[in-house]
């Protein structure tokens, strides 16, 4: 079993590349756009936040013990006490497991009045806020007052508090699980501090919504947003409302969103169709895929890559294998060659299909063209070919993985295992089960199941014969 057939050095199948990519996810395309980035470009100029010292002043939460040592510093001299160094003591004691929001404020006080050189400055205030933003969530009515206290101090200073300090309070609420508090927080916010937060902390905040919320809460969220002068929904906005009715598989809101998004000036964009499209692939829903490819066409929205990927994946796996093989035809016509996603994604169609010979075919075409296939490419020809029952085909497949020493899926591995006891070859269904495991391509309990169930099927149909 580990050399490879003779037959299979006479091009039955291709032998171009015994050593694919060892993982079961193909690379992305050089050529292949960046997907949405949306980066805050103010964020490199946020005050950044100071490094923590080497040494640990702090052993305890406990804050005459802490102003003691900051004391002792001062008076020593033997730590040199510029603004960076106590910003970062003042951190290092926020740090501290069991430190009070109260306390680190009331440490900031003793640092102002007892050392000359400590002007709290926006990396100051910024530090405090984090570290009452980060505390767990209390049901008491009080629980978000530290928060509070920092923001009123920030506004009797000269650091009043900015876009920054919003952005760096709902990601820190967001990150202690307070996502209401982060809701109220930047709904009261313009009213308050006579500025609204920039639509990256507005986006981020939807987004993180979306994750954990119920779709309504997010539409409230964003109604009281906007009727309270915060920001109104963009582009960004749409496309995470679309995506997160999308992965629910909500497409009939999917389609409203993107009405009402045409209503709103916004014109929609590649990513969004490709994100409308992936909702219908999982819907299995190769009609619409093909409808959505006619609107962007149609919209003068030129599809990339990816839309092509999610074209032939949609068709193939709703049975359309012919329409899918098409596109492969029109993606070279437009620049964009067939990847290993194109190939993999065609093939499984076609092995679903009952057309596991044309698979095979299809990767001679792949590797002619210079295209890598994968271990998941691989697995997909060796589960189609097993599936069609053509055994021959099947174990000089699997003699090239081996070769290749590629890993086998759960899926293709018990359906080898399963036709080689249908064939009554048990003891290469032992070899299977033995390289599953030698390959770490599955655990042992895994593989054993699945070697399990293969033999209790064969044992069952030699008593029904």
């Amino acid at each position: 079993m580990g050399k490879i057939p003779a037959s299979l050095r006479q091009s039955k199948l291709p032998l171009s590349l015994l050593k694919p990519s060892p993982s079961s996810s193909p690379k992305p395309s050089k050529n292949a756009p960046n997907p949405r980035l949306h980066r805050n470009p103010n964020r490199k100029n946020l005050p950044k936040t100071p490094p923590l010292p080497n040494k640990s002043f702090f052993h305890s939460p406990d804050l005459p013990q802490a102003i003691r040592t900051f004391d002792s510093l001062v008076s020593s001299k033997s730590f040199p006490l510029n603004q960076i160094s106590q910003n970062a003591l003042l951190q290092s004691f926020c740090s501290i497991s069991g430190s009070s929001p109260s306390d680190s404020l009331s440490l900031l006080r003793h640092m102002s009045s007892s050392s000359p050189s400590f002007r709290p400055d926006h990396s100051s205030f910024h530090i405090l806020l984090t570290h009452a933003c980060s505390q767990p969530f209390d049901p008491s009515p009080t629980h978000i007052a530290p928060v509070h206290q920092v923001l009123d101090l920030m506004s009797s200073s000269t650091y009043r508090p900015n876009k920054a300090s919003i952005d760096l309070a709902v990601r820190a609420l967001c990150a202690a699980g307070r996502e209401d508090d982060a809701c109220r927080l930047f709904e009261r916010w313009p009213a308050k501090y006579s500025h609204s937060p920039d639509r990256f902390t507005y986006n981020f905040l939807v987004r993180r919504l979306c994750r954990t919320r119920e779709v309504s809460t997010v539409y409230k969220f964003i109604d009281s947003v906007r009727n309270s002068g915060g920001p109104v929904p963009d582009i960004v906005t749409y496309t995470i409302l679309i995506d997160c009715v999308t992965q629910s598989k909500n497409l009939r809101e999917a389609t409203r969103l993107l009405t009402i998004l045409n209503e709103s000036g916004f014109k929609p964009d590649t990513y969004l169709y490709n994100t409308i499209m992936k909702g219908h692939c999982i819907l299995n829903q190769g009609g619409e895929v093909i409808e959505v490819y006619r609107q962007m066409k149609e919209n003068n929205v030129e599809p990339d890559l990816v839309t092509f990927n999610t074209l032939v994946f949609g068709l193939s796996k709703a049975g359309r294998v012919s329409e899918a093989r098409n596109f492969l035809d029109k993606m070279a016509q437009m620049g964009h060659f067939p990847d290993t996603v194109t190939y993999t994604s065609l093939m499984n169609g076609m092995c679903k299909k009952g057309e596991a010979l044309k698979a095979v075919e299809l990767l001679k075409e792949m590797e002619s063209k210079g295209c890598e296939p994968n271990e998941c490419t691989y697995n997909t020809l060796l589960h189609g070919l097993c599936k069609s029952r053509d055994m021959e085909k099947s174990l000089e497949l699997y003699g090239v993985m081996k070769e290749g020493k590629m890993k086998l899926e759960s899926a293709s591995c018990a359906v080898l295992m399963r036709a080689l006891c249908r064939e009554e070859k048990v003891a290469e269904a032992y070899e299977v089960f033995d390289y599953a495991v030698e390959s770490k391509s599955l655990t042992d309990v895994v593989a054993y199941s699945a070697l399990d169930r293969s033999l209790k099927w064969l044992k069952k149909m030699k008593g029904s014969s």
